[in-house]
């Protein structure tokens, strides 16, 4: 699976250059499916928020109006009710999968719940455009900062299929706990590499290789040293 993990969607021309180099071809003669899952698991995502998501009217996070194909939804709350003969060729059969913000935990317990995330691994030409929640859920652990909904099992750990952390939305103006110094304090308890990204920034990830995508700002911090 090819990644472009953002903090706010394709939001400047090299993310959206990104993306069609990750695509191998126009937006325009590509399919997606959106997810909008998380966005239930988050307190401060109301009903219309998703609405605007799925129908592509939130210009603060480009995603669903870039002018794809085809677009369709997929509600991973929905898919354990149904057979997956039902959907995964759909989900194999896609060029996208758009997957929009809110609560990394919720989505990363749906993605478990509904078998995507088990499905994942055999992706390998699918790209995921996670925005916010949906590229923190793809990191080891979001950091106790993020965690709003709590799974059954506790903890912060997500997905792991990327090996650093993420924290978004550096010095965004509507977010006065996400200023550098607070990215700081977060990265200081992570045991891996992590990125500070803001809402013009995202992480390209094809096989091994980390690209930072940026028009704006971000911060690699290593990990803290273990002391014995």
């Amino acid at each position: 699976m090819k990644l472009l993990l953002t903090s706010a969607g394709i939001k400047n021309s090299s993310i959206h250059d990104a993306l069609v180099g990750l695509l191998g071809r126009p937006i325009a003669e590509s399919s997606a499916l959106c997810i909008p899952t998380a966005s239930y698991g988050h307190p401060n995502v109301r009903p219309e928020g998703v609405w605007r998501f799925i129908s592509g009217r939130e210009p603060r996070t480009p995603m669903c109006e870039l002018g794809w194909k085809s677009l369709g939804v997929l509600e991973l709350t929905a898919l354990p009710s149904i057979d997956q003969e039902r959907w995964v060729h759909l989900v194999r059969e896609t060029d996208v999968l758009l997957v929009n913000g809110g609560d990394p935990l919720y989505l990363c317990y749906w993605m478990r719940q509904s078998g995507l995330a088990d499905l994942l691994p055999s992706l390998r030409e699918t790209v995921w455009v996670g925005l916010s929640a949906g590229s923190l859920v793809m990191t080891p652990r979001i950091g106790e900062d993020f965690v709003h909904w709590k799974p059954p099992t506790g903890g912060d750990e997500t997905l792991g299929v990327v090996d650093f952390s993420i924290f978004p939305h550096l010095d965004n103006p509507a977010l006065p706990e996400n200023t550098m110094a607070d990215a700081e304090r977060w990265a200081a308890g992570m045991s891996v590499p992590a990125y500070a990204i803001d809402d013009e920034t995202a992480i390209k990830v094809v096989d091994d290789t980390v690209d930072v995508v940026s028009e704006g700002h971000w911060k690699l911090f290593a990990p803290e040293p273990q002391v014995s």
